[in-house]
Order: C-alpha cells, then structure tokens, then sequence
C-alpha cells in the first residue's frame, strides 16, 4: 500500500474540522468508522489505522468466511494471493463464492449453481467446496473450473463443513430423525435454541466423504450436538469437533483421528462454571487455541494445546473489555487479533467494541485497537482473519447499515 506523507487539516466555515492522509498526492479522509456510507479507504479517527473495503461490488452484500475457515489460495507476490468469500447475487441465484486478488482487488465469481452454501478452501490443491442442494462441488479458485464430487440421498439432509489438509477428504455430521429441524424451524433465534437442542440430545453422527471415489464413511456416533467441524491444516487425519450447547454443561473440544478413530478429549474442566470454545488451528497447525473463562464470564483467557504433546501449554489472560468473540493467530503465534463484542455478550464489557491486535506480554496479552466498531451490529460476527502477508486483518461487518454486510481490512503498520 502507498506510504503516508504528511497530516492535513482544513477547516469548513471556521467551525466544522475534517483531516486528512496525503498518501502520493491523493488523499485519505480521517473519519469516525460507520454510522454512515463510507469511502474505499479512510483513517479510522479513533485508532489511527487505516481500513479499506476490500470487496467491492456496489449494490451486492458480502461476507469474508467464519474465523476458523481457511480462505486464501497462494499465488505470490507478484500475481497477488486469493481470498474466497461468499458474495449476493440475484434472488433467484441466492449467494455465490467469489475471489478477490489481495494485490489487484480484481473479484472474480468461481460458482453458478442456485443457492449455495459452504467455506471450505483447500491451499494445498486451490480448491473451494460447496455444497447446492444435495450435491457437492469443488471449484478451482485460480481457475475458475467447477466439478461434480457426490450427491447425498435426499434423505440424508446433511451438509458438508470442512477439507482436510491435501484435500482428499471433507466431514459432515447428521442429526437423526426431524427432531433438530423441527427446534430450528419453531425457534429460529438462537437465544430460543440453543437450550433447547443440546436439552434434546439428539443422535448426531461424524461422516467423512472421500473427496475422490465418493465413500461416505460414519466414524462417530453418540447422543450429542455435535458441530463446529475443523480439520487440522497440517494433519489430513485430525479432525476437531464439539459438543454444541451451554458451554459450561458439557465437555466441548474434541479431537479424533478420521483412520484410527481414537477419539480425544481436549479440556478438561477444572472448576464449577468454567468454558471453553471457540477452538480453532494455528495456520502451522502447531497448536489448537480457544477462548477459556475461569469461570465463566469472570476471568478471560486465550490457550492452546500443544497438538503434538496434548498438553495444554499457552495461556494468556486479557482484560474484560479486550475480550472477543473469535480471535486469530499468525503463522508464528507471536500475534493475535480479536473481533471485540458488544456488551451483550458473555464478557458484558463497557468499552469492548474493538477489532484489536494483541501481542503476549509474559502470561498476558497487551493489546492495541485498530478499529472502532461502535457502529457495527454484533449480531453478524466479524470473525477476524490475518491476511497472508500479515499485514492487514480482514474482518466483515455492517456498520454502513444493519443490512449492509461487507468485507473490509485494517493495515496493521500505523502511519
């Protein structure tokens, strides 16, 4: 990106400031972020950090992938590195996958079937899955070449949720029976559901599909929610899941290998109403991390489990406001960003509504604001990504209107 010159600042009437950035000769407003249409790029006023729409189809809404979804396809510096994202396009064609060039900011769309649905991309062999009714599709994302990998019985009504690392197997689960279906059709909030479905224990079954003959395989079955499906980045055979509901009720992070199918639990509660969740990879695959509250909603904390040792060996403790609802880390672990939360969440922080970058200070995190999310409606999660170079964290959000969700990033360098 252009480098910063110098700070401006005009005056309107004597009475209303604006400033600007003069980046080779153009320049870059200063403005408070959201609340309002906002230009391509600006300075965020409060942080100092500059933001740009990354994604830019007028009249479209779109959407960067769930936090712990792997989205880009290395092409290199000179050609620019891809991201996958999931954009509108007419009703009748509901969302599609598209690319975005991180270098050009050229999009390209990858997929053409009705109504699609999926955020699985494999680096390794540049492959985006989806899934269109009963069928599932891999589009190559440099390509743009689309093809048919299995049809579920109609019957079967269950969905695709992640690749593993060389891209030779995806995993599903399926709920037995109508029962869960029938919870999410009477109450669609989650606030009306969540309770609800993990009180049911419905039968849930772990499926893997063999991406190149077609086998669906069970390889677990028992009387749980079971969810958030994420294969290892570096291990084609681990994949991680959970047991969905209150975390503090049941053991949630789970670990089994797709060949031997031992299965592991990876925390252990050590305390009455303490949680654990949202695990997600490092991008090496060195460790599993996830946010843990000791007990819940008192003391907040980001660890991991070494993935070769088991053993729970990070843990740094944050402040009640720098808490976030997903968080991410870069290819070293020495950096983490966060999504913040409003105060409806389960910190109930005042002041929490921050995209922030976080660096370990011994056991603790110190933290650094880059955008002010004041203005976004933490309904829709930003669910925050470091972007390949590590530069920027990509994140999405609706703070130009409640029904406007875009993809956006914030340089990390401050100018």
């Amino acid at each position: 990106m252009k480098s910063l010159k110098k700070i401006v600042i005009t005056s309107l009437c004597g009475l209303q400031m604006t400033a600007a950035l003069v980046a080779n000769g153009q320049q870059i407003p200063v403005l408070e972020t959201g609340g309002k249409a906002m230009p391509d790029e600006w300075i965020d006023k409060d942080t100092g950090h500059k933001v740009i729409r990354l994604v830019r189809r007028p009249g479209t809404t779109n959407g960067s992938f769930y936090f712990n979804n792997y989205c880009f396809v290395p092409r290199g510096e000179k050609q620019g590195d891809l991201m996958v994202f999931s954009g509108s396009t007419t009703k009748e064609m509901g969302n599609q996958l598209f690319t975005v060039n991180l270098k050009t900011l050229e999009v390209k769309q990858l997929t053409h079937h009705p109504h699609i649905a999926g955020e699985m991309v494999c680096p390794k062999t540049h492959d985006a899955f989806y899934q269109s009714g009963d069928s599932v599709w891999a589009v190559n994302a440099i390509t743009g070449k689309n093809r048919f990998i299995y049809a579920f019985d109609p019957s079967f009504k269950g969905r695709v949720g992640t690749v593993n690392a060389d891209g030779t197997y995806l995993a599903c689960v399926k709920a037995t029976g109508d029962q869960e279906r029938e919870i999410l059709k009477q109450y669609p909030e989650k606030s009306q559901f969540f309770n609800r479905i993990y009180d049911a224990h419905i039968e849930h079954t772990l499926y893997t599909l063999n991406v190149k003959t077609g086998e669906l395989k069970e390889i677990h079955r028992e009387n749980e929610w079971t969810n958030h499906l994420l294969f290892s980045p570096v291990d084609p055979d681990i994949l991680s899941y959970c047991h969905e509901g209150p975390w503090e009720k049941n053991d949630r992070i789970w670990n089994i290998n797709i060949k031997t199918l031992k299965n592991t639990l990876m925390h252990v509660r050590t305390m009455p109403n303490e949680i654990a969740g949202h695990e997600f990879f490092g991008i090496g695959g060195q460790h599993e991390w996830f946010d843990l509250q000791k007990p819940k909603g008192k003391t907040f904390f980001l660890a991991a489990f070494d993935m070769k040792t088991g053993k729970e060996d990070r843990i740094y403790e944050m402040e009640r406001n720098e808490w976030s609802i997903h968080f991410n880390v870069s290819k070293d672990e020495q950096t983490f960003c966060g999504d913040g939360g409003d105060p409806g969440q389960v910190a109930k922080a005042p002041d929490g509504e921050w995209i922030y970058l976080f660096k370990p200070n011994g056991d603790r995190f110190k933290s650094e604001k880059l955008v002010n999310m004041k203005n976004h409606h933490y309904k829709l999660e930003p669910n925050v990504h470091f972007s390949p170079d590590e530069k920027w964290i990509i994140f999405r959000a609706n703070f130009e209107g409640v029904d406007n969700e875009q993809v956006y990033a914030v340089e990390i360098a401050k100018h």
